[in-house]
């Protein structure tokens, strides 16, 4: 019975890991990532491409973000979710979330 039960519980935490996952992979809207991150994002980050300096010093233009060697949906959106020191916490839609990670990607130099 206890093996039952560990096997339950392990099949329902992978069945989440999986929504997460999915859900990270989700496809955005750019232009309307690009409406967020004016709203909220342009205070501090560089956000257009080509401007590569930021109005605050710590915080990385989106088009050097697009561009970090392995740069992901999936680690976009953990990062978003993240806690920074020098990052308020924001608060984004899931969808307003996409549209940033989309947006974000789309400045992406074609290699």
């Amino acid at each position: 019975m206890t093996q039952t039960k560990q096997l339950i519980g392990l099949l329902g935490l992978l069945a989440g890991l999986w929504a997460t996952l999915a859900h990270a992979q989700e496809v955005g809207d750019a232009r309307a990532g690009l409406a967020v991150a004016r709203r909220i994002c342009a205070e501090c980050h560089a956000i257009q491409p080509r401007q590569n300096v930021s109005p605050s010093p710590f915080a990385p233009h989106f088009e050097y973000i697009a561009n970090v060697d392995g740069m992901t949906s999936i680690a976009l959106n953990v990062a978003l979710q993240r806690s920074h020191r020098t990052m308020p916490n924001l608060i984004l839609t899931p969808k307003e979330t996409r549209d940033v990670i989309s947006y974000i990607l789309s400045l992406k130099h074609a290699n």
